[in-house]
């Protein structure tokens, strides 16, 4: 994973540019890196986060509170750098929200939403309507 990560950071040139780090664990994970974050995203170069869920189904990502606090998907920089592990894979998108449901019995996350949309597109139809293409990199640890 990192030297995953440390190529995607060579190939974008954002050696020094500014992430958008929201979890304070991903931070410490990827210490080594010295990382310029920031909690906003007016100017970073890319976010990196987790997900709740890698989708298998339709190859989206369910993501939560707990990755994107209360930003809307448009608020966040086009590129995204996940950090998943394969555990973290299931079949449906129900799956996943079920999935939610019973690892946070007692404080459920917010603003739960999917991101499935990874090409621009110009067809401005009602099935895209009020999604945001991401340029997305997934990191995948295995766990199992």
């Amino acid at each position: 994973v990192d030297k995953n990560l440390g190529l995607i950071l060579d190939e974008n040139n954002w050696k020094d540019e500014k992430v958008m780090l929201i979890d304070d664990r991903l931070a410490d994970k990827f210490q080594k890196f010295n990382l310029n974050v920031s909690k906003s995203s007016p100017d970073c170069a890319y976010f990196l986060t987790t997900c709740e869920y890698l989708i298998s189904n339709d190859g989206s990502l369910l993501i939560s509170s707990n990755q994107i606090a209360e930003k809307k998907l448009l608020e966040l920089p086009a590129n995204f750098v996940i950090f998943a592990t394969t555990s973290q894979f299931v079949e449906t998108i129900s799956e996943g929200l079920r999935g939610i449901k019973d690892k946070n019995r007692d404080n459920i996350p917010t603003n739960i939403t999917t991101i499935k949309h990874f090409k621009a597109s110009e067809d401005n139809d009602f099935l895209s309507y009020g999604s945001s293409s991401k340029n997305l990199y997934l990191l995948l640890l295995e766990d199992l």
